[in-house]
C-alpha cells in the first residue's frame, strides 16, 4: 500500500453525480476506484477486489450503508479494510450509529475535492509511527499481534476494526501514560479528519465491551490511559 496506484477504493452511493465526482478526483490521485450504485452488488464487488478502503453512503435503497458495513465487518476477508460513511444526515446521530456498526470514520457531504483527498489519505495513513508496528506486543492481560490485527485476552482472540485496533495500540504503546484527547484524535484519526466529540468515547466503550478488561482508564477531563505494566 505504499503506492497510491495499488490502493483499491470501493465507493457505494446511489447518486450518480456524487459517484462521478468522487471517482474522478480519486482517480486523479492514481487510486484504483470501484464506483457502485447498487448496494447488493457492492458486497460481491468487495468480495472480488478486496478494497483497502470502502466509502459507503448511509441512505441507500434495498440495503443501507449501515447494513453493508455490518456485513463487510462480519467477513474475515475484509478484516483490514478501512470503512468510512458518507452522508448529509445529522452528524451526531449518524456518526454514532455508523461507529457502532463498525465504521472507522465518517465524512459529511457535500465535500470539496481537496478535503476528500486529504481525508482519504488520512484514513489510509498510520498515525502513530513511534509505536511498535512489528510482531507481537505482550502485556500482563493481553497480547496484540500487529501484523494480524488480533488481540488475545485470557478469554478470547478477536479481530478489531482498524480504528479500534489503532486506538488500543496507541494506548498500550506506553502503558500508564495518559493520552490527552487532542493527542488521540491527532494520532489515530489525523489532523485532517473532522470527527465528533463522542468519537473517542464510542471507540473506548466498544474496546471495553469486546475485550472485557478493565485496564483502559478514563482520566476525567483529560483523556485515557492503559493501566498495566509490560512483561
Amino acid at each position: 500500500m505504499t503506492e497510491s496506484s495499488k490502493i483499491r477504493i470501493l465507493l457505494v452511493d446511489d447518486e450518480p453525480d456524487i459517484l462521478d465526482f468522487m471517482t474522478y478526483n480519486l482517480r486523479r490521485e492514481n487510486f484504483e476506484v470501484y464506483p457502485i450504485e447498487d448496494s447488493i452488488k457492492a458486497l460481491s464487488v468487495a468480495q472480488e477486489v478486496r478494497p483497502h478502503l470502502a466509502i459507503l453512503d448511509v441512505m441507500m435503497p434495498v440495503m443501507d450503508g449501515i447494513e453493508i458495513c455490518k456485513q463487510l465487518r462480519n467477513n474475515p476477508l475484509h478484516k483490514d479494510m478501512v470503512i468510512a460513511f458518507l452522508s448529509a444526515l445529522d452528524a451526531d446521530f449518524s456518526q454514532i450509529t455508523g461507529l457502532d456498526a463498525g465504521a472507522d470514520d465518517y465524512i459529511t457531504k457535500p465535500i470539496r475535492p481537496k478535503v476528500l483527498i486529504s481525508k482519504v489519505k488520512s484514513l489510509l495513513r498510520r498515525t502513530f509511527p513511534d509505536a511498535n508496528t512489528e510482531g507481537e506486543i505482550k502485556l500482563k492481560d493481553l497480547s496484540v499481534n500487529v501484523e494480524k490485527y488480533t488481540v488475545t485476552t485470557a478469554e478470547q482472540t478477536i479481530i478489531l476494526p482498524r480504528k479500534e485496533f489503532e486506538l488500543l495500540l496507541l494506548l498500550i504503546s506506553k502503558p500508564n501514560k495518559v493520552f490527552r484527547r487532542e493527542e488521540i484524535y491527532d494520532r489515530v484519526w489525523g489532523e485532517d479528519i473532522i470527527v465528533g466529540e463522542r468519537t473517542i468515547d464510542v471507540h473506548i466503550r466498544r474496546l471495553r465491551e469486546k475485550l472485557n478488561i478493565h485496564n483502559i482508564k478514563t482520566i476525567k477531563g483529560v483523556g485515557y490511559k492503559y493501566e498495566e505494566e509490560q512483561i
